[in-house]
């Protein structure tokens, strides 16, 4: 079975939005389908029909999540040495022919959020970094092209998802 590394905070992120689903979303759904239900004619009622489609995708988010859940293995960034970047390493970069800085935290798939400067440690670019250290060059091909990055610094700072 495949792993799926997280960290503590993407896991009680992720059993907080399953718990959310089970305990109200779903409930709260199964309701209004019982009300509309009761309104009669169910080939014309829109409000039955959207229930029915809200609580299947609230079904298949649960089961998705539940599938992640069970593969989750909790890595504490904290007990990693961050000298060479690892997983929950914070990374400062810049492009060597922009000069534009970048700032991102290696975390796992279902944490990630480029936006947000959350990287999955599958993603192209992460795979380049791990390992390195400061003062290292990395050239990744990234969806704008190959991009060249000097490590400006390498540490740890806690995730806030």
């Amino acid at each position: 079975m495949e792993k799926e590394p997280m960290t503590n905070v993407g896991y009680e992120k992720i059993t907080g939005e399953l718990d959310f689903l089970k305990t109200k979303e779903r409930p709260e759904t199964v309701i209004a389908l019982e009300e509309a239900r009761q309104l009669g004619d169910l080939k014309e009622n829109a409000e039955y029909h959207a229930s029915k489609e809200k609580l299947a995708i609230i079904d298949i988010q649960i089961a998705e999540i539940g599938a992640v859940i069970s593969k989750a293995v909790i890595i504490d960034p904290t007990t990693l040495p961050h000298s060479r970047i690892s997983f929950g390493s914070t990374i400062e970069l810049v492009d060597v022919e922009s000069d534009e800085e970048f700032k991102y935290s290696i975390v796992g798939g279902v944490e990630s959020n480029a936006e947000n400067g959350l990287i999955s440690f599958n993603s192209p670019l992460a795979k380049k970094l791990l390992g390195k250290e400061e003062g290292d060059e990395v050239k990744a091909t990234l969806p704008g092209g190959v991009k060249t990055f000097e490590i400006l610094s390498v540490g740890y700072e806690e995730l806030k998802l």
